[in-house]
């Protein structure tokens, strides 16, 4: 198919997907979509845009579990991700080393902010199935060499928090400080893990 001839279906495709959206906004759901930064594909995933609390109990996960991917997501793009080494991604003995709870204290810990209760840690055994189930429900990718990533779904899901969670705009004293560890594309607009 040339583009000319692709040009009305990508049309109808965007009229389609908007008429889609108009409709479930109401419902605070939105069809997104995303360039898959490793492969050359586009990805169309039904988003939940607000966390509220009925939502957040809505999860299919235990307490002590989304802390576990609060870990990840923390390795991922606060460990893995300095200056000298961009790295959005982590290692899958790094990842199943996270279920410990003790071993790793998140971010959200050492800045002081208090957790709703006392995560417990998970089995390796435990880490690694829910591992096996994030990259199953399309949360999280694997790579060949055994890396774990955020997948396409995850970055359209979460881009408002982790922009709000890992972008610093200032410090403590209101010092404008930028410290951006979540980046844009600057042609896209969309989040870039890959670089």
């Amino acid at each position: 198919m040339t583009l000319e001839e692709a040009k009305p279906v990508l049309a109808a495709i965007f009229t389609v997907s908007a008429a889609i959206n108009t409709a479930i906004s109401a419902f605070d759901l939105e069809i997104r979509s995303t360039a898959h930064q490793t492969q050359q594909s586009r990805v169309y995933a039904l988003i939940n845009t607000t966390s509220d609390p009925m939502m957040q109990l809505a999860t299919t996960y235990s307490a002590d579990e989304i802390a576990y991917v609060k870990r990840l997501l923390d390795a991922m793009f606060e460990s893995n991700n300095t200056s000298r080494c961009e790295a959005m991604v982590v290692s899958s003995i790094e990842a199943v080393r996270l279920a410990r709870t003790g071993a790793n204290l998140n971010r959200r810990q050492s800045e002081g902010v208090p957790q709703s209760g006392t995560a417990q840690p998970l089995s390796m055994r435990e880490a690694e199935g829910m591992l096996s189930r994030l990259v199953g429900e399309g949360w999280l990718e694997r790579s060949r060499a055994g890396y774990y990533s955020l997948s396409p779904r995850a970055l359209m899901e979460l881009r408002g928090w982790l922009v709000e969670t890992y972008n610093e705009e200032e410090d403590e004293n209101g010092d404008t400080r930028q410290n951006h560890k979540i980046k844009t594309c600057f042609a896209c607009k969309e989040i870039i893990t890959v670089v």
